[in-house]
């Protein structure tokens, strides 16, 4: 038996007293149960609350972070950074992968996150050949994951055409090449690595790389129960160009020729009309916010506040890895709306009026579901996925239970983790990751190596 006594924890229904938290060795929560008495000989921690869901990575975009932020000779947007990813993209191999993986997900770890979704398109080698195994570089991010001890739901990308209408693919594009049976061999090659802490789903990149008839093959074959993740209207030249071509603005068209539901994730979604707000709202599925890459790529703001009101659910991602923080997506995801409709707290209901909570509750609930594992809460019966802050912080010192998330999100810029618990083993102690030193020891590695490609 392991087990931990919370003096305050965060649960489903809010911060709780005097929690006790049982766990088996298998990593599951075998009990949580509030207002009791300490145990003769359990751990305790004063503030205990859920590990966060990174519901969308590139994990191999985490080796190009600061890279890309000279200015070219005619305006940046999206595309220009597209095109300079797809030059580092170039190099990279499994083993690379493998490393830079490791790393980032050590990171997300000491930040918060114990859960990641892993959008992964680099599925062929340099010369655009499959590997001999369909799934070699999603077996190396799994690896990544085990070693780092991160939950991870890993999403194979369909990636056929360059722009809707079924364009085809650039030459630099021939790296993430996949078509509908491509993406099933690989899911059927990964399903031996699926247990507590891996699932795998399916991703069509976007409605550019991937047709409506691409998306419904695929689905046909996939289990029912799987995550399906999907990047949609990040940007207003992709809703230009959805219009010209199908008529419609991307994700109406989708709504309108997909069953989309709770177990879809539309990652961005920053460009809707009021229509689509509701529309998405009522599916069921997440928004997949991204709000510091979505900053650095300068898509736009989603459209929160109508699309709360309306009931939608929402998770957040770190998607390129500009930063690795939970905090950061979640003040900047509230700091954004508050820029645009010029005043504050606009993330926060008559019932949760705490924007922190608001918050970090509500991305725990859309993660859980984008992820398609038993995660999000500490609730018996789902992984034992914890995080312990560190009480003696100045920002935490004799804080109120009901300040506390005020303070993690809104209050400086200090990680105020100090332990995880992720799957039922503790891999971040005293802020420091288990294995950190050797993973940092081959990632620049790694680094060095592709500078070298570079040069």
């Amino acid at each position: 038996m392991n087990a931990l006594f919370a003096q305050h924890a965060l649960l489903p229904e809010g911060w709780r007293r005097d929690v006790h938290i049982e766990w088996n060795d298998a990593g599951d929560l075998l009990a949580v149960t509030p207002d009791t008495v300490q145990p003769h000989g359990v751990p305790v921690a004063c503030l205990v609350m859920p590990g966060m869901v990174n519901l969308h990575s590139h994990a191999f975009q985490r080796a190009l972070g600061g890279l890309t932020e000279t200015a070219g000779e005619g305006p940046d947007s999206f595309w220009t950074w597209r095109d300079l990813m797809y030059r580092f993209a170039r190099n990279i191999t499994p083993e690379h992968i493998e490393a830079i993986a490791a790393q980032l997900f050590s990171e997300c770890l000491r930040h918060g996150y114990t859960s990641v979704c892993e959008f992964h398109y680099v599925q062929r080698d340099q010369q655009g050949a499959m590997y001999a195994r369909p799934a070699q570089t999603a077996e190396r991010v799994v690896a990544a994951s085990k070693t780092a001890g991160i939950g991870i739901t890993m999403l194979p990308v369909l990636y056929s055409y360059s722009g809707f209408g079924e364009q085809p693919l650039k030459p630099e594009q021939n790296r993430f090449r996949t078509d509908p049976a491509d993406i099933l061999r690989i899911v059927e090659s990964l399903e031996p690595l699926r247990d507590a802490q891996t699932e795998v789903g399916v991703a069509p990149h976007s409605l550019r790389a991937a047709s409506i008839a691409q998306v419904r093959e695929l689905l046909a074959s996939l289990p029912d129960s799987r995550p399906v993740h999907i990047h949609i209207a990040e940007q207003q030249g992709e809703v230009q160009q959805s219009v010209a071509r199908t008529g419609a603005r991307p994700v109406r068209y989708l709504l309108d020729n997909i069953d989309v539901d709770a177990r879809w994730c539309l990652v961005h979604a920053t460009h809707l009309d009021e229509g689509e707000v509701a529309s998405l709202a009522a599916s069921g599925a997440v928004a997949g916010l991204c709000p510091t890459t979505e900053a650095n790529l300068g898509d736009g703001l989603f459209p929160l506040e109508p699309f709360l009101k309306a009931g939608g659910r929402f998770g957040i991602g770190s998607d390129s890895h500009i930063s690795q923080s939970p905090v950061e997506e979640l003040r900047w995801l509230e700091y954004g709306q508050r820029l645009l409709h010029q005043r504050r707290n606009v993330a926060a209901s008559a019932e949760q009026r705490k924007v922190g909570d608001f918050l970090w509750q509500g991305a725990l609930q859309g993660g859980a579901l984008a992820a398609g594992r038993r995660v999000g809460s500490l609730s018996a019966g789902l992984r034992a996925d914890l995080l312990v802050l560190d009480s003696e912080h100045p920002n935490l010192d004799g804080a109120e239970p009901s300040d506390v998330l005020g303070s993690v999100v809104f209050c400086g810029n200090d990680n105020l983790v100090r332990d995880v618990l992720a799957g039922g083993r503790w891999v971040v102690r005293d802020g420091a990751h288990m294995g950190q030193d050797a993973i940092t020891q081959r990632y620049k590695q790694v680094l060095t190596e592709l500078r070298r490609l570079r040069s």
